[in-house]
């Protein structure tokens, strides 16, 4: 008599369920590039989109609570003279948002609480180096402001945002990078080529440690770090079909793991979550999302379930921890754009009866403060990120946040009238151009000038375009009267004339025969 034993796991049951129409966002113009890039970014204040724009690249951030359909006039991020490929949120400030583009600038930005009220093209800093188009960018884990880029031009830069500096240049990729991706601490980094390989670096050195043949395909490959220290790829064999990987660093050439999944020709995306050690898999143009748990038991990668929708994928987002609902026991939330326009949130939950609080379900999670600086970690400090229980829920601490006032080099924790002396000695230093608009110095020798709050200056300039409004309303509808009353005496000039010309042409008749007739009189007379 045999028997088989099912495998014991709290997330067996994981099963997804789509939100309402009405509680998702529609209307949206998603960017039809055909980098391989999710498009999407989330964190718990905001949900970033790269939307279609002309006349350069722009994307589209919306708050949470701004659902249903979206007006076709809504405030973007379009600072970019080219498309936008990829944006990622800061782990350490949900107001900070960074993007790179084809026109080979990588942009920070500064959104503020509430959202756009209108388009935003002043950036924090500018981030200029790379020679051809910038196709991905990368938050350190637990460094402070410490931001990777990844361009056309095979190079990767590691910079330090406060102050626009360049810490790491790697440059021994021989073709374009497709991935990277930082270890739990941020001490290593790998990365995925187009030469078919994966590599391991140190990313304070630039030191290649490993590398190794990550898929045989042609077709783009993905590498991400486990918690633990295991790396998982995504790409596709020789027949282009779609596989994915387990291996250890120490291992690279010896997958412990290589499935084959389909023969879909769609980049699949592994988008992880570390509390959970879940994997879900999402193909660009799929319409389904797989998810896998990882164990230290065979076959090591497990595979749980498959949610499934009508309509194909063309970017997707992955909501951190911080803003799941506990309450309900969700243990994931996605953010699917659809090509309709239509970007459908999808709620992963664990069925469970009670309504406290499962601690099973919810280790510590990344919290939003930074464990170490940038200076701290380029200097050889390593850090895990810092992390907090979700019990009780999650309250955002960034409006919060203490700004440092000696620390005169960080010009993310300052409001942006304070920051320009900063950026302005620093972005010379290292290739960061910061934002003219931050120059609010008073003059040598002079009284130090006003410092007003960035929500005043927000209220002024409102006003101010207000009153533009009215000046230019009223001035076309003066235009309009001016046109009328131009039109209604042109019409009057044009009846006079014609009226006068009819007596002038009736004077000068009865004039003739008036001479006529004197004339014929006088010829009579002579006769006699």
């Amino acid at each position: 008599m045999s028997f088989r034993v099912v495998r014991s796991s709290k997330f067996r049951h994981v099963y997804g369920q789509a939100l309402k129409r009405e509680q998702c966002y529609d209307n949206i113009r998603v960017s039809k590039s055909s980098w391989d890039s999710t498009f999407c970014a989330v964190n718990p204040k905001f949900l970033a989109i790269i939307v279609e724009s002309a006349g350069g690249g722009a994307f589209i951030v919306l708050p949470h609570n701004k659902v249903g359909r979206i007006a076709a006039d809504h405030p973007l991020v379009g600072g970019h003279k080219g498309p936008v490929l990829d944006i990622a949120w800061c782990p350490h400030n949900d107001n900070v948002i960074a993007s790179g583009s084809e026109d080979c600038v990588v942009k920070v930005w500064q959104i503020p609480d509430g959202g756009l009220s209108r388009t935003l093209t002043e950036p924090v800093v500018d981030l200029v180096f790379h020679q051809r188009r910038v196709g991905l960018v990368l938050w350190h884990p637990s460094a402070l402001n410490v931001l990777l880029t990844a361009g056309s031009d095979n190079q990767v830069v590691i910079w330090n945002v406060g102050t626009g500096e360049i810490l790491v240049h790697i440059d021994s990729h021989p073709d374009i990078v497709y991935s990277a991706c930082f270890n739990w601490d941020g001490s290593k980094l790998v990365t995925t080529c187009k030469d078919k390989k994966i590599r391991i670096y140190d990313p304070r050195t630039a030191e290649l440690e490993s590398e190794a043949m990550c898929h045989e395909g042609s077709k783009a490959t993905r590498a991400i770090f486990l918690r633990h220290g295991l790396i998982f790829t995504t790409g596709f064999n020789r027949s282009s079909e779609r596989q994915y990987s387990l291996r250890a660093p120490d291992a690279l050439n010896e997958p412990i793991v290589m499935v084959e999944l389909d023969t879909s020709n769609g980049v699949m995306f592994p988008l992880y979550d570390a509390d959970t050690n879940m994997i879900y898999l999402c193909g660009k143009g799929d319409s389904v999302i797989r998810y896998f748990e990882v164990t230290p038991e065979p076959p090591f990668v497990h595979y749980i379930n498959t949610f499934q929708t009508t309509e194909p994928q063309r970017g997707i987002g992955l909501m951190p921890k911080r803003g799941c609902d506990v309450t309900t026991c969700e243990v994931a939330k996605f953010y699917r754009m659809n090509n309709n326009g239509l970007c459908q949130v999808i709620s992963m939950t664990v069925p469970r009866k009670s309504d406290l609080f499962q601690e099973d379900l919810y280790p510590d999670t990344l919290a939003e403060d930074a464990a170490i600086t940038a200076e701290e970690w380029i200097d050889g400090k390593d850090a895990d990120p810092i992390t907090f229980s979700l019990k009780g829920g999650y309250v955002s601490s960034s409006v919060n946040k203490s700004l440092p006032a000696k620390k005169a080099g960080n010009i993310l924790n300052k409001p942006r009238g304070d920051s320009a002396s900063s950026g302005a000695t620093s972005s010379s230093a290292g290739g960061g151009n910061f934002a003219s608009g931050n120059n609010n110095e008073a003059s040598e020798g002079g009284p130090p000038a006003a410092v007003l709050s960035e929500k005043d200056l927000r209220t002024i300039q409102d006003e101010i375009r207000k009153l533009k409004a009215i000046i230019v309303k009223q001035e076309n509808r003066i235009r309009a009267l001016e046109a009328k009353e131009d039109a209604r005496n042109k019409n009057g000039s044009d009846a006079a004339p014609a009226s006068a010309g009819a007596a002038t042409s009736d004077g000068k008749a009865s004039e003739s025969a008036n001479d006529h007739a004197s004339t014929s009189a006088g010829t009579s007379k002579d006769e006699d």
